[in-house]
């Protein structure tokens, strides 16, 4: 083979490579949206100093603690198997924290430790990869604020709608009062025109 030819082929095999790779991961994700157990996270307040970086929220969870018996055993940025169910309100429940993954029909997710208290109460606090949800450059600043004031309002219901599959969730919506963060800002939009 000549050095052109050569390089033409690997060309266009990098070239294929770099389209593969997004490819598979939109495709990833497409799949966990239609054949993953869907879960509401409720979530909590954030950071009021920095509840947005660029075009997307940043969401923390309410459920996202559990006692464990020795904290030693955990370490900060550990990979975890968070085995969930559906509580009685409606919402994701954590059942257990392990270090393997579940058996078989368990929904899980694949997170990592934050931190385990000091103070005896042996809590783990527990990252979710999913915590970001991006927005449309023109509702990024008007969904912050939405987001912001309802956080301090407690009678308003605000959650995530993530879908799980296999340990690898994609958030599908952010939720205020069961409408999508999207409805509700665009509404919001429209009454200042």
């Amino acid at each position: 083979m000549s050095s052109k030819k050569f390089i033409i082929a690997t060309f266009i095999l990098v070239a294929l490579v770099q389209l593969y790779v997004p490819a598979k991961m939109i495709l990833d994700q497409k799949k966990i949206l239609k054949i993953g157990t869907e879960f509401k996270f409720k979530t909590a307040p954030v950071d009021p100093h920095d509840p947005f970086r660029g075009k997307y929220i940043t969401l923390n969870y309410a459920e996202n603690e559990i006692k464990v018996p020795e904290k030693e055993n955990w370490i900060t940025g550990e990979p975890v198997y968070v085995s969930l169910a559906i509580g009685k309100d409606g919402f994701a429940k954590i059942k257990s924290v392990a270090k393997e993954k579940p058996g078989n029909n368990v929904p899980f997710v694949k997170a990592k430790v934050r931190y385990v208290t000091d103070n005896g109460s042996n809590q783990l606090t527990i990252d979710y990869p999913f915590d970001r949800f991006y927005l449309e450059e023109s509702k990024a600043y008007d969904a912050e604020l939405i987001y912001q004031q309802l956080q301090q309002d407690t009678t308003q219901i605000t959650y995530a709608l993530v879908s799980i599959n296999n340990g690898n969730a994609v958030i599908k919506d952010v939720l205020i009062r069961d409408k999508s963060i999207r409805e509700v800002v665009k509404a919001n939009q429209e009454k200042k025109k």
